[in-house]
């Protein structure tokens, strides 16, 4: 399968490009060209409807990695870049992509969401329908749109979409060391990590699972927390056959 990498050059979409392209055919669309060889490469903003319709030709799914100004979902601080440039990537961009992609019958996607859509001063998170979409930050708000907006075009435009609610996307190097050493922030809260490897497989399952049926939407947590001491991982299993594995590499 020939698949859409928006924002493939950032952090998560590098990380992730190995294990995507044993299985698939890859092509990157963003502002800076992909850290991997061998891929093809569209430069371009996501905002940019041209770049956009060039990128779209041809595939048969994409993958919406793009970010910009990440929060946590506890932080109220905000400045006029933060809300400019969310509110274009996270709800324009995102809207522009989806049309385009259906109009050219490209009706299948991951969209990245995130655990910070959510306020992340919580002790637990039951159910992705259950806890309220209720951030503070500006990025988890517009991320939030991001997902009505999917929505939106799963239930007037026939497409199959899956957001991935991730937290803590680390590198396997990263992922060992917060691991071996937990990081407690100020205010005794902490980040479930997840491993590239385990969040590489959600995505691989998701483009499997989107496949199937039309006019679906699915929101889904994906965090490192194995033991679900707070992360109900319950729909990533039933949904993705998907859980965390990466804890093995710290047995023994």
């Amino acid at each position: 399968m020939k698949v859409l990498l928006i924002g493939g050059s950032g952090h998560v979409g590098s990380f992730l490009t190995p294990y995507l392209r044993r299985h698939h055919d890859l092509r990157v669309l963003d502002l800076q060209p992909p850290r991997h060889a061998g891929l093809e490469y569209v430069a371009g903003s996501a905002t940019d409807p041209d770049a956009l319709r060039r990128a779209l030709q041809g595939v048969d799914a994409f993958i919406w990695l793009v970010m910009r100004h990440g929060q946590g979902g506890s932080v109220t601080t905000q400045n006029l870049p933060t809300i400019v440039e969310n509110y274009d990537v996270n709800t324009k961009g995102l809207h522009l992509l989806l049309y385009m992609a259906q109009e050219v019958g490209v009706m299948r996607g991951v969209y990245t969401s995130t655990m910070s859509v959510h306020y992340r001063k919580r002790d637990s998170y039951p159910g992705e329908e259950l806890v309220p979409l209720d951030t503070p930050s500006v990025y988890g708000l517009t991320k939030g749109f991001g997902e009505l907006i999917c929505q939106y075009f799963a239930r007037w435009f026939d497409m199959n979409l899956i957001a991935l609610r991730i937290t803590g996307p680390r590198t396997r190097e990263q992922w060992l060391e917060e691991r071996r050493h937990p990081r407690v922030y100020p205010d005794g809260s902490r980040i479930y990590v997840t491993d590239e490897e385990d969040l590489a497989e959600a995505y691989l399952r998701s483009l499997e699972a989107v496949q199937t049926g039309h006019g679906r939407f699915d929101a889904v947590f994906i965090a490192g927390d194995e033991q679900e001491t707070e992360h109900n991982l319950s729909k990533a299993r039933r949904l993705l056959g998907w859980e965390p594995r990466a804890q093995r590499l710290l047995e023994g």
